[in-house]
């Protein structure tokens, strides 16, 4: 019996040491793994239902969305321009949508603006491109006059106005008077649209080349650089501005394309006290594109 006895030790100390290694992962080892190995139970398996999602860790800093855009206080935008009036109109070209709008349909004088539609209408007649690229880029009052004496007078007005839908645009009530065309800033941004996404590609071409080369100063001697040019920094842009003086108040406006891809649409007029000069209600035409640029995507 001795002997057997010591067999069935000697097979049985074989066997503990086999369920061992079959119970231990082989990449852990040790007398800590063996007390693992030891301690381990099997249970029945419960079934508890549908398994609850697990809250996931916020995402880290870097990898966060960003602050979502910033607002526009309209009622700060009207302050701006004491004592006189302002609309503003901020179009995202690729979200199709305004960003900001402040009193658009408001009636002004539109000063040089009108000479985007003298453009349209020349160009379409055959005039020269160099021609209506200057009387944009200097806004060239005597090109703007011989333009509109020889294509129609106010009659280009009307045909543009209905061709591209502005209802709020109306022809100078002395017809000798181009700069005296009513506009609203919901229209010059429809003239905008027209012109990038519908007129042909070489009057496209002509126009906005004129307008992303604005020179400094009107052929009149006025800088023009007011407005967006001298307020959205290193974003490319496009303008055509326009000023008059003075039955009453001064007219400054500042229209135009802001960012890459000409994607903003930004027109501010203004109608200020006559008194005002003409480099301080450039100021706050500045001041009031400043304001806007928490609406323009990047700013």
């Amino acid at each position: 019996m001795g002997k057997v006895s010591g067999v069935f030790l000697l097979v049985g100390l074989c066997l503990g040491a086999v369920v061992a290694m079959v119970l231990i992962p082989p990449s852990r080892s040790g007398p800590a793994a063996v007390a693992d190995a030891a301690s381990r139970v099997t249970v029945p398996t419960v079934d508890t239902g549908p398994e609850e999602p697990v809250a996931s860790p916020p995402p880290s800093s870097s990898g966060a969305p960003g602050p979502p855009p910033k607002s526009v206080d309209i009622q700060a935008l009207a302050d701006l321009v004491p004592g006189g009036q302002v609309s503003v109109v901020v179009h995202d070209r690729t979200t199709g949508k305004n960003t900001v709008s402040l009193k658009p349909d408001r009636s002004y004088t539109s000063a040089s603006l009108v000479k985007l539609l003298i453009a349209l209408e020349a160009l379409q007649a055959g005039t020269p491109p160099g021609t209506v690229q200057r009387m944009l880029s200097a806004s060239d009052d005597d090109i703007a006059s011989r333009l509109w004496t020889g294509l129609g007078g106010p009659l280009i007005v009307t045909r543009w106005a209905n061709k591209i839908g502005l209802a709020g645009t109306r022809p100078p009530e002395d017809p000798g008077r181009w700069g005296d065309t009513r506009i609203t800033a919901a229209d010059v941004v429809k003239i905008y649209r027209y012109l990038l996404d519908q007129a042909g590609a070489g009057t496209r071409t002509t126009i906005m080349r004129a307008l992303s080369g604005a020179t400094e100063s009107g052929s009149d001697g006025v800088r023009q650089y007011f407005g967006i040019p001298d307020a959205v920094g290193s974003l490319p842009w496009s303008v055509k501005q326009g000023w008059a003086c003075c039955r009453g108040s001064r007219i400054l406006h500042s229209s135009g394309t802001v960012g890459e891809g000409d994607r903003y649409l930004v027109v501010v007029l203004t109608s200020q006290p006559a008194s005002t000069t003409y480099a301080g209600a450039g100021r706050r035409v500045t001041e009031v594109v400043k304001a806007l640029l928490p609406a323009i995507d990047g700013m």
